[in-house]
């Protein structure tokens, strides 16, 4: 008996895009005319290709794959390239417009905040509402309720309607119940990055103890790639709806990120009025305002970002992330580190902030910088991987020498005595 759990041939998904002007109102006759020529297209195919008011955009496209029984898959890439079209069409949330899913066993999905629950009914209920979803018994769901429940740490607020949950708590719990009612597959997006820290590392330690102990499969989707590293075996890397490259995970990260970040020192971003807000550009810069992605150990480069917000927010923040060439998450900045008055109301506009990042300690090597713009712990506006740079070495240390510089993250100068 073959141990593949998913898979999937020539799959596809296309969606009709509509491009209309903006009008100050809409009348009662532009709404008749749109809905008849909504039919109209139906009928005709041929007039709507015509039409330049609307446009086939294939999210998914050609993608094919198979995973196999206990694999820990991370899938990668950036906004846009189809990995939440993916999960949503293997949870059966949507149909695939061609191709074909085999898909054997439960499936459990947690893809957005709140997903499988109904906000009229308490935490209490949900849990059982979800573990029937999933095809469990009442006896299965009595059995792992009390865990599920510890897990999540909602205790004081069980019994009260989840629509009066936090984005927080309706995570933990989600992923409770998601992960604990054991489904033969387990898929989480992106979700998981509203809950703190020491959830997600919660999180992360279940979906291990779910995959190596228990013998299930996961999928992750994440743009955290020292999770992927750590908790997957095998990644996909999409790209503009495809499958660029399905491997180990430390290889399917190596050739992501050495594409996906810019080796220049500027890189601008597509501005679409959809959204709350937008990053622009982002830039590095040296101590004289000069443009450069090469920096000398022990100098702080300096990164400008440029963004945009289309609507009032507040609790909004920007923020700076960085890795290693191998996406090891090295630390975070945000522009409200130093000014908690920044998380009032900000008004929609554009921004330039600019920020020096304390790289002096860091050895030579290449790094990459993302930029993230959203509310902390609720709502992500925009993420993007923007630029790199490099720190040589300075010769200080004794470290000219190729074969004798120093190893490890830091480089650092000390003070030695003899005594």
């Amino acid at each position: 008996m073959s141990d593949t759990v998913i898979r999937v041939e020539n799959l596809g998904k296309k969606y009709i895009i509509g491009h209309q002007q903006q009008e100050r109102y809409t009348a009662l006759r532009d709404v008749i005319t749109n809905k008849v020529k909504s039919i109209g297209n139906l009928l005709n195919p041929q007039a709507k290709n015509e039409n330049p008011a609307f446009e086939e955009f294939w999210s998914l496209k050609d993608v094919s794959f198979e995973i196999k029984q206990g694999d820990r898959v991370g899938i990668i890439g950036r906004n846009g390239a189809g990995k939440s079209t993916l999960l949503k069409i293997l949870s059966r949330i949507t149909e695939p417009t061609k191709g074909s899913i085999k898909i054997k066993g439960r499936v459990a999905s947690l893809l957005e905040v709140g997903t499988g629950f109904h906000p009229e009914l308490t935490g209490r209920e949900n849990v059982f509402l979800n573990g029937a979803i999933l095809g469990m018994g009442k006896e299965e769901i009595k059995r792992k309720f009390d865990e599920i429940v510890a897990f999540a740490e909602v205790e004081k607020f069980l019994d009260t309607p989840v629509k009066r949950y936090s984005s927080g708590m309706y995570v933990r719990l989600a992923f409770a119940v998601a992960a604990h009612l054991e489904p033969e597959i387990l898929i989480v997006d992106e979700v998981l990055a509203v809950g703190d820290s020491a959830f997600q590392k919660k999180c992360l330690g279940k979906m291990e103890d779910v995959a190596e102990k228990e013998g299930r499969t996961v999928l992750f989707v994440s743009h955290n790639m020292g999770a992927i590293n750590k908790l997957c075996n095998l990644s996909i890397w999409m790209n503009f709806g495809k499958i660029q490259l399905k491997d180990q995970t430390e290889e399917v990260i190596g050739q992501y990120l050495s594409t996906a970040y810019s080796n220049s020192h500027k890189k601008e971003f597509q501005i679409r009025p959809d959204k709350k807000g937008q990053i622009k550009s982002v830039r590095l810069m040296d101590d004289h305002g000069l443009e450069t992605s090469d920096f000398s150990c022990g100098t702080r480069p300096t990164i400008e970002i440029e963004f945009i917000l289309n609507t009032p927010v507040t609790g909004c923040h920007i923020a700076c992330i960085v890795s290693t060439s191998d996406g090891q998450h090295l630390f975070s900045t945000a522009d409200t580190d130093n000014n908690s008055e920044r998380l009032n109301k900000r008004q929609p506009g554009d921004y330039l902030v600019q920020v020096k990042l304390p790289m002096e300690f860091f050895n030579v090597a290449t790094y990459h910088v993302s930029v993230g713009l959203g509310i902390p712990g609720i709502e992500s506006f925009d993420r993007q991987e923007a630029v790199s740079f490099n720190l040589h070495d300075t010769g200080d240390f004794g470290t000219l020498k190729e074969g004798s510089r120093r190893s490890g993250l830091f480089l650092v100068s000390t003070e030695w005595k003899y005594v």
